[in-house]
Order: structure tokens, then C-alpha cells, then sequence
């Protein structure tokens, strides 16, 4: 079997199948045993995410939404509203609003590096969709070379001249 796959992939690739990369031994393989290369990414990465970095996407796409936007936005009125007009003897947070500004950085501050480590996640999701399409689109030309290179030599032969459809034996 192993001299099959070597000389499959000197066939395809031009190459000894020790000398070709991890992706392309797996296409060389899935074609001699005439199996798939394809799979759910989503599905495969996502199983492998801790709790912590599933939390993390949770609040990025929370954060990244205008839900959070026009919450936030409303509850920053409200404080307003409250230490302005109706706390106006004694507000907890007077004007200039030092609290406010506290939270407001405070937010900021964790906010942001949780979105970048769910864009990071994201990144690598990315270069394994890529990483596979690579695989599926490696094997798809390898298997048109191969049934170009079959169709060459099935019109080539001289039996095959005669009658435009081999299948069927004249008789």
C-alpha cells in the first residue's frame, strides 16, 4: 500500500509522498482510499474552546451588538437623570460625574481585551476554514488530473476506435 501512495503522489505531485506536506499526504490518502477530506470546522473548533473563551466570545458578541449599545446608552441616561434631577439635594455622583467616568473606564478596560481574544479565536477559526478548503480544493484537481490522464488513455487506445461507446460489445 505504501508504494501505491508513493506512487500516487509522484503521479499527482511531482513528489515522493515522504517529502510532501502533512495536508497533502492526508489528500493522498483520502484519494487511494477513496474517502473524504472535508469536515465541519465549525463544529471541530468549537469543542475545543475552555469555558473561559466561550464566556469571552459571549460577552464579545453581547458587547458588539447595538442591544448593548442602546442599554448602555439608556442606563448612562438614566444615572444622569437620577443624580441630576431626582438626588438633586444629595446625588451620589455629582456633576462631572467621576463615577460614571470610573465605570465607563472601567468597562473599557476589561471590555477590550476580551474582544481581542475572541477576535484572536476567530483569526485562528479562520486559517483552519482556509486549511481545509485548501485540502478539498487539493483533491478535487488531483482527481480531474486523474480522470483527465484516464480519459487520455481511453482515447488513445486502439480498441476503443473502433466503437464510440466500450460498454456496449459489438456483436
Amino acid at each position: 500500500m505504501k508504494r501505491y501512495f508513493e506512487n500516487l503522489a509522484k503521479a499527482l505531485l511531482g513528489q515522493s509522498y515522504s517529502s510532501l506536506a502533512e495536508k497533502e499526504q492526508k489528500v493522498i490518502n483520502s484519494i487511494a482510499e477513496h474517502t473524504t477530506v472535508s469536515e465541519n470546522v465549525n463544529n471541530a473548533f468549537s469543542d475545543s474552546l475552555t469555558t473561559g473563551q466561550k464566556i469571552a466570545d459571549v460577552v464579545a458578541r453581547f458587547g458588539g451588538s447595538w442591544w448593548f449599545i442602546s442599554l448602555f446608552f439608556l442606563f448612562i441616561i438614566a444615572w444622569i437623570g437620577v443624580n441630576s434631577y431626582l438626588l438633586i439635594d444629595t446625588p451620589f455622583d455629582p456633576y462631572p460625574y467621576i463615577l460614571l467616568n470610573l465605570g465607563l473606564s472601567s468597562l473599557a478596560a476589561f471590555q477590550a481585551p476580551i474582544i481581542m481574544m475572541s477576535q484572536n479565536r476567530q483569526a485562528a477559526k479562520d486559517r483552519i476554514k482556509q486549511d481545509a478548503t485548501y485540502e478539498i480544493n487539493l483533491k478535487l484537481e488531483l482527481q480531474i488530473m486523474r480522470l483527465h490522464t484516464k480519459l487520455d488513455q481511453l482515447s488513445t487506445t486502439p480498441d476503443n476506435t473502433d466503437n464510440p461507446n466500450p460498454e456496449i460489445k459489438e456483436g
